[in-house]
């Protein structure tokens, strides 16, 4: 197999990576790649601790698009079983630890949403329980004496607990060593992940070597800020946008970023190179609303097309501009007797109704959405939580700016 010049692959390796840990090795495994026509294994890994991947996400998943286009084999890892331990990083406590049958359930649409970017026939799709399950006692022990307590507590977030007296779980020391076997067992000759990832692709380098292997190499990628424009985009935060997001979805969650927020994002997530993205940073600074809107549309095309990011721009000036109710809105059918909506006095609930709706998942929810004065039914705003809808007829309900849903009473 051929490959483009060792010197052009590097320019599109670098291209909007912060490290290459160390540059020189992955300048000679591009040499030996080139002189005998294989290619290189470049892995990621997600855990499915979450059902959803988003745009932060496809930060590193482009890059790695750009090795399947240069001729390299890509291995997109789903961590279902590291996925039962949660990754440590950045957190002050032990996750919560997910059942399999919440992993296996989150994990169901993961590679029908990375495909909206990587090439399904250069794709190889591996579960790591396959080689992490089959291990016994003595594996484990053999793969935790390659490391000891000390190096692990050179990881910050590690040593700021420790220093600060809070626990930490030795399960949380198997991650990283977890994660590390994932390069063990594939052989991996690259690893991507985001700049907080640094501490666990190193540990792969180590234990590789442990095993007898050539060590990987480390790409780190930057960390997309999300719509609030403080945290990393995390669903944790609901600063996210998925990237199986509806797209009217899509395009309102892009509108709403701070303006001070649009260079990173054009940089990060339009998929824009070159003088395009050089022109589009420079209009964001001059004019960040029609930017933003150009965004938008960008980010709305690369996962549901031209024609969705069109008609998406067309409901956002509906809804947003022109204050109407968009034509095609979900509509849930009700009965006015329905136990669960506490009818009386041919009313119902504003509460009850919102989570009968689908618009709240409880409640105390519900309640929360409605003295925020996030809540709307027939375009008035509702005033208090003892609102009652009447039990015939077809309601409007919103919630927020972007959610809508219809409400038709059946009749008896």
């Amino acid at each position: 197999m051929s490959f483009p010049s060792v010197a052009e692959q590097l320019d599109l390796i670098r291209e909007g990576a912060l490290e290459i840990i160390p540059e020189e090795e992955l300048v000679r495994k591009l040499e030996r790649s080139a002189r005998s026509g294989s290619p290189l294994v470049v892995k990621q890994g997600f855990d499915p601790t979450r059902p959803d991947l988003h745009i932060g996400h496809a930060v590193s998943i482009r890059k790695l698009r750009t090795f399947q286009e240069l001729g390299h084999e890509v291995v997109f890892v789903v961590g279902d079983y590291t996925a039962l331990i949660g990754d440590p990083t950045g957190r002050s406590e032990l996750r919560p630890q997910l059942s399999p049958e919440e992993v296996a359930e989150n994990a169901r649409t993961y590679t029908e949403q990375v495909f909206t970017i990587l090439d399904p026939a250069r794709t190889r799709v591996e579960f790591n329980s396959s080689w992490l399950a089959p291990l016994q006692l003595a594996d484990l022990l053999k793969l935790t004496a390659q490391y000891t307590v000390a190096r692990m507590l050179e990881r910050e977030d590690f040593a700021n607990r420790y220093r600060e007296g809070r626990p930490i779980s030795v399960v949380e020391f198997m991650y990283p060593l977890m994660q590390a076997y994932d390069s063990v067992a594939l052989r991996a000759d690259v690893e991507l992940g985001g700049s907080d990832q640094k501490f666990n692709l190193l540990v792969a380098r180590d234990i590789q070597a442990r095993y007898g292997q050539e060590p990987q190499v480390c790409l780190l990628m930057p960390i997309l800020r999300g719509t609030d424009g403080v945290h990393k985009m995390s669903k944790s935060y609901d600063n996210y946008v998925g990237l199986s997001h509806a797209p009217e979805e899509q395009y309102g969650r892009t509108m709403s970023i701070p303006d001070d927020l649009l260079e990173e994002w054009y940089t990060l997530a339009s998929g824009l190179r070159g003088a395009e993205l050089r022109e589009a940073v420079a209009e964001a600074r001059a004019h960040p609303y029609r930017a933003k809107r150009r965004l938008a549309e960008k980010v709305v095309a690369a996962y549901h097309g031209e024609a969705a990011a069109r008609a998406a721009s067309e409901h956002f000036d509906q809804v947003f501009r022109r204050h109407e109710v968009p034509g095609e809105i979900p509509e849930v059918v009700l009965a006015g007797d329905d136990p669960e909506l506490g009818a009386s006095d041919g009313g119902v609930g504003l509460p009850r109704l919102l989570v009968r709706a689908g618009l709240a998942p409880s409640n105390k929810e519900a309640v929360r959405l409605i003295e925020q004065g996030a809540v709307s039914v027939n375009g008035e705003k509702a005033a208090s939580r003892d609102v009652r809808v009447a039990a015939s007829g077809a309601h409007v309900l919103q919630k927020g700016k972007r959610h809508f849903v219809r409400v038709r009473f059946s009749t008896p």
